[in-house]
């Protein structure tokens, strides 16, 4: 399939569907939620009842030819509220890790369980940052040993800054089998519900997307059949033999999870950029000073046209790495990293620039731009911050191990 800017009929529809959602269920209340620093259950169940958050819409996306659907939900539930936006599809990143690297078998038991039902909704949570282990994935302490007597992994560890943590049905978790060969003896595994021996530990009051859960995870001698090592025993057993014996081996599972979704953390970025941007282009219009309109000032036509360019040019390159991720076209030059990186720095950069054409009243909290500038910011830290993109993108292109 040939990348084309021209979006299927199918997600067009799709697309339509979620801004009406965002603009009549999330906006309204997006201010009250972040106030409240809870998860919103209600919207999240809402989501679930329309048919917005199901493994079933899910699957459609991630399978859609043109790679644009998945990048097209999010950046329209981000224009609705970040915090909230995470708290519906946070789900999302543990449902790739378990759709990447997970067995058939696995993907069709436990990613329904993720999701739940709309009278029931549930979530899933990816855990793989530590307290001493964030861009440093090979600092990982978190320990998986396997038991021969009982056919079971025993998990011993702290997870950190886990979207869902705790109060997930389903975790995702890294841990280190083979502390001696680095992050290639790393392992995903699934943790079920109510699995003795997980709890949640400190929960985060954080700068922004406050609707969003974001907690530590404990896991105190988990316990876990052998079934449960995310892709299968058998595969990891064969790949670790291949690192053993210095033969090419497949990339850690946690680090996989993280390329595939960096260009929708671009989108996520890109639907905060973009609302922050049309409300102080509309504000720019309203706004009079000096017995003028104020976007009539160069001043401020000059902002407007560089955070326009800035949201184009954010999305070009979310949409080609998603295409290319999607049809399995070899990101050469980092490209997932790149969309990444260009998309938060501009959801940074537009909110911070609405704050200023909308003045004082920018920086209240009677106006939404200045929670969209709490928001933005994390785009430039979770999933790799953008100090981490720039290596991998700089090793990419050099071909040098960059420090």
């Amino acid at each position: 399939m040939t990348f084309s800017l021209e979006l299927p009929e199918e997600v067009v529809t799709i697309r339509d569907w979620v801004h009406e959602f965002s603009t009549k269920v999330i906006r309204p209340v997006a201010a009250e939620w972040d106030e409240r620093e809870e998860t919103p259950w209600p919207l999240i169940q809402e989501a679930a009842k329309i048919g917005l958050y199901t493994p079933e819409l899910f699957a459609q996306m991630f399978f859609e030819q043109s790679g644009l659907g998945m990048p097209a939900i999010y950046e329209e539930l981000f224009w609705g509220d970040a915090g909230i936006g995470l708290a519906i599809m946070g789900t999302g990143l543990a449902a790739a890790a378990l759709a990447a690297n997970g067995t058939g078998e696995q993907l069709g038991e436990w990613l329904f369980p993720m999701f739940g039902t709309p009278d029931n909704p549930r979530l899933g949570a990816f855990c793989s940052s530590e307290p001493g282990a964030g861009s440093d994935v090979g600092a990982v302490r978190t320990r998986a040993q396997y038991d021969e007597s009982s056919d079971e992994w025993v998990i011993n560890g702290v997870k950190t800054w886990a979207t869902n943590g705790g109060i997930a049905d389903v975790h995702i978790v890294g841990a280190s089998v083979y502390p001696d060969l680095g992050t290639r003896g790393q392992a995903m595994f699934i943790v079920p519900p109510n699995t003795p021996g997980l709890s949640q530990g400190q929960k985060f009051k954080k700068h922004g997307i406050r609707a969003s859960h974001t907690a530590e995870v404990v896991l105190d001698n988990v316990r876990l059949p052998s079934t449960l090592i995310l892709g299968g025993m058998e595969k990891f057993e064969e790949r670790i033999a291949r690192v053993r014996e210095g033969k090419h081996a497949s990339g850690q599972a946690a680090m996989a999870t993280f390329e595939r979704t960096r260009p929708i953390v671009g989108a996520m970025a890109l639907g905060v950029a973009r609302a922050a941007y049309e409300y102080a282009l509309e504000y720019a219009g309203q706004r009079e000073q000096f017995g003028r309109k104020i976007g009539d000032f160069q001043a401020i036509a000059f902002k407007l046209a560089d955070m326009k360019m800035r949201i184009d040019a954010s999305r070009l390159l979310v949409w080609r790495a998603s295409w290319m991720q999607r049809n399995n076209v070899k990101f050469t030059s980092a490209e997932g990293s790149m969309a990444k990186l260009y998309a938060s720095e501009t959801a940074v950069h537009v909110t911070d620039e609405a704050i200023q054409i909308l003045g004082g009243n920018g920086y209240t909290r009677d106006y939404p731009v200045e929670r969209w500038h709490r928001d933005a910011k994390i785009f430039t830290i979770f999933e790799g911050t953008s100090e981490i993109q720039r290596l991998v993108i700089g090793r990419t292109l050099t071909g040098l191990p960059i420090r």
